[in-house]
């Protein structure tokens, strides 16, 4: 039988559930697929907390990345076959035992390539490519800070700016995962003992750095805008200062929002500096997204990148994986198995 995750209604991991559901048909354009892997990112536990937007309404299933076999096809579908091992990017909804998905979202998965790392590539090199490379037209010479580098995002961005061959990159992360970081080419900042603007602002002659990716939000994103150098760009794809643990607090969650900067464009452009909020699952042009996810697949392929996996948990389990999230435990990224 079909079955899904679902957030039933906001709050601790103990909402989330698994639903039996029909078997999705394909309509013309799409490919239906059984999911081996669905990847779980950040989003996925503020959007249970109900601190994320935009989210459907309670019931719903999240996810927005996953690999698995195309198990049939919708009319005028052509390119790929019944038992093609493949990728998706969703909008949402990636989360279940089956899905169906418009082929621009789907490319194949090569067959030296493991179904469990495909699942990790989607979101989280996608959103580092898309902001380093579509948005910032990253380049040799320049310098970039990664928020979050441990996780799956960072380990992501720091992959991407190896490849671009970037040498001075910094990444903020707890003391405990800085080898990771270093193993990707980083410079590691531990963010509970050490002082972010301090190290950037001493190593670049106050200059600052030319790209930051900042998940974190609230003051965070403040402190960040202070070491952006001339003509330099932050990127904003989240906020987990809002969220910090497993329940919701709408005291944190306001008082993060409070923290968080008004960017003044007058400021911005005094000083030659550019915001941008980036979401990849409400981005609507999928041919750029195909696009993105092709080159990253070449990386892949070429030996540039190589997805992170922390852990993989059952899907049954699905509560276990967001607690562990919340916990900050993950370097890299974690995965729900659906087929065993």
């Amino acid at each position: 039988m079909a079955h899904r995750v679902a957030i039933t209604k906001a709050g601790s991991p103990s909402v989330l559930k698994i639903l039996e559901m029909d078997m999705p048909i394909p309509k013309e354009g799409e490919v239906c697929i059984e999911v081996h892997f669905a990847g779980i990112n950040f989003a996925d536990t503020l959007m249970r907390l109900g601190l994320y937007q935009p989210r459907p309404p309670f019931p719903f299933t999240p996810g927005y990345e996953l690999s698995g076999t195309i198990n049939s096809l919708g009319s005028g579908v052509t390119g790929f076959e019944v038992g093609q091992r493949v990728v998706a990017a969703m909008p949402t909804g990636g989360q279940s035992s089956h899905v169906t998905v418009k082929t621009s979202r789907v490319i194949p998965v090569p067959d030296e390539m493991g179904l469990d790392e495909a699942a990790a590539m989607p979101v989280t090199y996608l959103t580092a490519h898309h902001m380093l490379h579509y948005l910032g037209h990253l380049k040799k010479g320049e310098t970039v800070l990664i928020h979050g580098g441990a996780g799956g995002v960072g380990t992501a961005a720091l992959q991407i700016c190896q490849w671009a061959g970037i040498d001075n990159v910094w990444a903020t992360a707890s003391g405990s995962k800085s080898e990771i970081i270093e193993s990707f080419g980083g410079i590691p900042i531990d963010r509970h003992n050490q002082d972010f603007v301090q190290i950037i602002k001493e190593a670049t002659d106050g200059r600052g750095v030319d790209h930051i990716l900042d998940p974190i939000g609230g003051d965070n994103l403040t402190r960040s805008l202070s070491v952006l150098a001339e003509g330099g760009r932050l990127y904003t794809y989240g906020m987990s200062a809002a969220a910090p643990s497993s329940k919701r607090s709408m005291i944190r969650a306001f008082l993060a929002w409070r923290k968080t900067p008004k960017f003044d464009p007058l400021k911005l452009m005094t000083r030659n500096r550019g915001v941008f909020g980036v979401h990849m699952g409400t981005w609507k042009d999928e041919d750029a997204m195909s696009e993105q996810l092709y080159k990253i697949m070449e990386g892949i392929k070429l030996g540039h990148l190589k997805p992170v996996i922390d852990s993989v948990f059952d899907a049954e389990d699905v509560a276990d994986a967001h607690q562990y999230i919340h916990d900050a435990k993950n370097i890299g990224k974690v995965l729900l198995r659906f087929k065993k």
